[in-house]
C-alpha cells in the first residue's frame, strides 16, 4: 500500500501540514489541496470517512479541530489507512502530550519529522510507536547537544574577545 499524499487542515480550511509522495507541480498540488479541503469540509459529520475522488480513494478523519486526509490507490485498503492516520495522531499525542493544532503550527518541523520516521515514501516504515518515539528522542538529544556545543564555542570566542 502506497499513500499518494497526506494533508492536515483545520476546520476553517487552513493547511497545516502536507506531505506528497508523488511528483506533482506546485500548481497541481495547490489545485488538489483546494479541491479536497472544500470537498471534505462540505461533508456532514455522520458521513463515511472514505470517498472516491478522481482515480484515488480519499480517507480522512477529524481529530478535534484538525482533519487528517490521505489519498490512496483505488485497490488499497481504507481501514489500514484509517489506522495509519490514527497511529500518526497517537505519535503526535505522545510526543506533544495531548497534541493540539497549535503544536502543529508552532512545531511543524517536529510534526514532519515524526511523520518521516513513521512513513517513508508513502509506506509504513515503522509500526512500533516505541521505536518511532525512541528515534525522535535520539534526534532531539542530538539537536540539544549540537546547540550546547555551538553555545560553548561562541561563548569561548566571546571570552577571548573580552580579555
Amino acid at each position: 500500500m502506497a499513500m499518494q499524499f497526506m494533508l492536515l487542515f483545520s476546520r476553517q480550511g487552513k493547511l497545516r501540514l502536507q506531505k506528497w509522495y508523488v511528483p506533482l507541480s506546485d500548481k497541481e498540488k495547490k489545485k488538489i489541496t483546494r479541491e479536497l479541503v472544500q470537498t471534505v469540509l462540505a461533508r456532514k459529520p455522520k458521513m463515511c470517512s472514505f470517498l472516491e475522488w478522481r482515480d484515488l480513494k480519499i480517507v480522512y478523519k477529524r481529530y478535534a479541530s484538525l482533519y487528517f486526509c490521505c489519498a490512496i490507490e483505488d485497490q488499497d485498503n481504507e481501514l489500514i489507512t484509517l489506522e495509519i492516520i490514527h497511529r500518526y495522531v497517537e505519535l503526535l499525542d505522545k510526543y506533544f502530550g495531548s497534541v493540539c493544532e497549535l503544536d502543529i503550527i508552532f512545531n511543524f518541523e517536529k510534526a514532519y519529522f515524526i511523520l518521516d520516521e513513521f512513513l517513508l515514501g508513502g509506506e509504513v516504515q515503522e509500526t512500533s510507536k516505541k521505536n518511532v518515539l525512541k528515534a525522535i528522542e535520539q534526534a532531539d538529544l542530538l539537536q540539544e547537544n549540537r546547540i550546547r556545543i555551538t553555545a560553548r564555542v561562541s561563548m569561548g570566542g566571546l571570552r577571548k574577545n573580552l580579555y
